[in-house]
This record gives C-alpha cells, structure tokens and sequence, in this order.
C-alpha cells in the first residue's frame, strides 16, 4: 500500500464564505441573474430575512447521504434527539441499499447521547464509549462520526479524539463536523460529508493488486479499462433506476461507471483515481470534492447539466463523450434515443399541453425539471430555489423564452412565503421537494414530487415515467381539494394582501 497524504482543512467552510451563496431573493430571473455574484451591489450572500419561519438544517442532510454507505455505523455525537433523521429515513435508505446489494444491512447508528451533565464536563467519554461499542458490536468498515451542533458549542475536538482512539479500534475512523448552526445553507452538508471523506477515506490509496511480473497483456488490459472508466457522482436524491439509465447510456458508449459517493462501501473512495474521469450530476452536490480530487490527485472533472430531460441528458452525454473523442458516437445515441422518446411521449403531450407548473427545489434541478416539463407542454410559471450562488448563472440565461419575466423566489423552506406566490401564481401543479408535501398539499393544487428515489427521472427513460405519473396525477387532485378545503393554511388574509418579498432584507439592510 502507499500512501498519498492529502492536505485539507478540518471542517468544510460555510458555502456563505465558499461560494458567496445567499438564501434570501424575490423577484425575475432577469433581477437575479445581475446579482449572482456582485459584491457590494445587492449582494445576496448578505441578504437575509427580518422573519424566518424555517430552514434545513446541515447536520439532517449530513446524516442522510452519510446512512446510505455499505458496512458503516453512523455515530450521531450529540443529544439522542439530533438522530431523528436516521429513524424516520431508515426505511427508504435500506430499500436502496438492498437494491444494490441484496445481502446489505439496514442503516445502523448510535448516539453519544449527551446530555445536561456532559455540556458542563465535555462529551469526550461518552464518544468514546459509542465509538469502541460501534465497532465491538457491528464490526463495521468504517465508524463515522457525525458532530451535531453541542459537541462544536462546548468545544469537543471530535478530530483528536478520533485520531488517539484509531490504533484501539479494527473500523476506520471518521470524522464528519456539520453542525447545523455553523451555516444558513442546508447544502454545507454535501461538502461536511465530502470533507470527512477526503480526510479520512481518500487519503490513503489501495493499490490494484500487482499481476505476475512481466504479464504484460494484463497491464495493457488495466490501463485500457481505466482510461475507460467514469466515476458518476450521484446524489441520495436518485434511486437505482436512475442509476440503471445513465449507465445504459454510457455503457451504450463503451464506457465503464463507477457510482459513488451513496451506497458505496469505504474502500470504494481509495479507488477513486482507477478512472480517467469524474463526472458530476449535480453542481451542488459535487463540486467541493471534484475540486479537491483534481487539485491533489490531478483527475479532471465535468460539472455541468444535470442529465433530466432530453436538452440535459444529450448535453451530459455530449460533454463526457468531447473529453474521450467519442463526439459522434454520443451524436447517433442521442438521435437515436430522441426518436423514441418523442414516440412514447405523444399520447401525453396532448393531455399536458398548455398547464402550468411552479417548481421547487435545489437550484440545479428545478432547471433541469422546467426544461423537461416545457418539452411535455407546460408553462413554468415560476421556480423556488433553496439557495443561489454561481452554479445557478448559466441555467437562468438559457431559461427559455423571456427568462426576465419569470418569477423566481430564492429560500430554504419558508412555507410562509411559498403560500403566497402559489395564491398569486395559481399553477396546475406544484413540483416540489418531497418533504415539503404536508404544506404543498392544503394548496388543493396536484402536486407531483421533484425527486423520489423510488421512480425514475434522469435520461431519457425518466422523462417518459415523468410524463406518465404527471399526467396521472394531475388528472385526480381530489385528495388535496379535500384538503384545502378541511385543512387549510394557517396564513390570515392580511399576509396574502403583502408583497411577497415584504420580510427580505437586502445587505446593508
């Protein structure tokens, strides 16, 4: 084995500090489109709200990607309520699991449980104590453990303490600081989790076994796999059919896919530079990482569209084949898988046409879905992004005809605000991030989930199932008239008489 030390700081900056994102926006595309990225002119990084009714936490998202790895316990470092996420996740993260691994555990994890007691005397022991029955238990792979905001209140060097337990425990240690009070933008989490993973799991490389000195053919064959083989980053937010597809099509290439870093085990990481390629679905999601990898390990990357929707899909496609010289190859796929889909989606076109849809969620893939549903026929009426920052850029100046004048609110939850576009909006059917389905439904509007990992979206394949359940759903909306109309929203008229942006606060105030 030999090792590769990898320099990087203990804990992930805020993307506030990173990527000069911001939370806080009510207006065009046009209006935002002029201030991404322009200090000191109506900087959204520093825009902010004089009321907030919610926003997603870091540490919640952290433990959502982290509970998808194969052979790890999860130990949550912190009161045993900040572990909520893995109890009412377990379901969906076990059914993924098994999807690739029949014989796969259910998510496993244990908190340090600390309590009035320890945020007087330090939370050292208590950790120490999960961590040694974590791995005498389960003999897992790998211990992660995942600090929630009191460790970081009360000043626990949970990197230290890990580092003097590894030579008394067989798992590898890791480290995982995303507590949730460090940042305003739910999306730290993706780099807090990468974070951990470049400290821990990517330092160190395992080397492919040597062949027999002198075979030679096998060397030939080693490095043509490699230099023919893609590391996909996917994200929790996709399932295995989504994964199926895209390796369909890159397969369809000559082209071998590594998925990683959901439902991978922790060895995987150490193989990471066995390909010639990182390609990334999301900007979000991927971007820390990438950088990193190619900074320290000289791997490029693309990070572009993400693959929903023919627009996005082909140039996916098109940007990966451009990097191995293999233009029209990808150029007769995506003729190909273009005439098909435009068969399949005929009878649905019909019943699509013309509605209107308001889209929410993170702000890759709300563009991604807008381009997919104006391929079926719809309107977009307007968008919801969790957040904005440079990644954002180049999908409002391409956002079909006249971006100007669509409207597009920038928040992290903020039900409140949401209520009110949508009175004013009046779209056909709401697209939205699955966990804010409680809400969206006294709207008495069809809603229709952005992602569910159960079903199908990216490729070619997913903007079919997409068409079909859209139309399907929007056909009965009787549950949530019902809805409307016995439990409606707790906002009093006066707040629908206000402008939406009424409680956004530019910088400066």
């Amino acid at each position: 084995m030999s090792s590769n030390t990898l320099k990087i700081e203990r804990a992930a900056p805020p993307r506030e500090n990173r990527l000069e994102a911001g939370t806080a926006f009510c207006g065009t595309c046009e209006e935002l489109r002029s201030r991404i990225g322009v200090k000191g002119k109506a900087c959204l990084n520093q825009a902010g709200r004089s009321f907030s009714q919610s926003f997603g936490c870091q540490f919640t998202l952290s433990l959502a990607i982290l509970n998808t790895l194969q052979n790890t316990v999860v130990v949550v470092h912190g009161p045993v309520g900040c572990g909520f996420w893995s109890v009412g996740g377990l379901g969906a993260s076990r059914g993924q699991k098994r999807l690739r691994d029949p014989a796969a555990l259910s998510p496993i994890w244990v908190s340090s449980n600390l309590d009035e007691h320890d945020v007087i005397n330090g939370g050292e022991k208590k950790l120490r104590e999960a961590v040694i029955y974590a791995d005498r238990e389960f003999h897992p792979e790998a211990i992660v453990v995942a600090s929630s905001c009191v460790p970081a209140l009360i000043g626990d060097d949970t990197d230290a303490i890990l580092e003097s337990l590894q030579q008394d425990v067989s798992a590898e240690l890791v480290s995982v600081n995303c507590e949730g009070f460090k940042t305003r933008l739910m999306a730290t989490a993706y780099d807090a989790v990468y974070n951990g993973i470049l400290k821990n799991l990517s330092s160190r490389r395992i080397e492919r076994e040597s062949y027999a000195a002198g075979d030679k053919l096998d060397d030939l064959l080693w490095d043509y796999k490699k230099t023919h083989t893609v590391n996909v980053c996917n994200v929790g937010s996709m399932g295995r059919a989504d994964e199926l597809e895209l390796q369909r099509l890159l397969n369809a290439l000559e082209l071998n896919v590594n998925f990683l870093p959901c439902y991978t085990r922790p060895r995987d990481f150490r193989r990471v530079l066995d390909a010639a390629l990182n390609v990334s679905i999301c900007a979000t999601h991927d971007d820390y990482y990438l950088r990193h990898v190619k900074e320290h390990f000289g791997i490029p990357y693309i990070i572009g569209a993400m693959p929903v929707g023919r627009k996005y899909t082909a140039r996916w496609l098109m940007d990966i084949a451009r990097f191995f010289n293999i233009e029209d190859k990808a150029a007769a796929l995506i003729e190909k898988e273009d005439a098909a889909l435009n068969e399949a989606l005929e009878p649905y076109r019909a019943a699509l046409n013309g509605k209107r849809a308001y889209i929410s969620g993170g702000e890759i893939r709300i563009f991604a879905t807008g381009e997919l549903l104006r391929d079926l026929g719809f309107e977009i009426s307007g968008y919801k992004a969790h957040h904005v920052d440079e990644f954002m850029k180049p999908f409002i100046e391409e956002d079909g005809e006249g971006p100007g004048n669509t409207f597009i609110n920038v928040a992290s939850q903020q039900p409140f605000e949401q209520a009110n576009i949508v009175r004013r909006l009046k779209p056909d059917v709401l697209v939205i991030h699955t966990g804010s389905g409680n809400i969206t439904a006294k709207h008495g509007i069809p809603v229709f989930p952005l992602f569910l990992p159960a079903n199908n979206y990216m490729g070619y394949s997913g903007a079919f199932e997409v068409a079909y359940r859209l139309k399907r759903v929007i056909s009965n909306a009787q549950f949530n008239r019902n809805m409307s109309r016995y439990r409606p929203l707790p906002y009093r008229a006066e707040w629908y008489g206000k402008d939406v942006w009424s409680y956004i606060k530019p910088s400066g105030g």
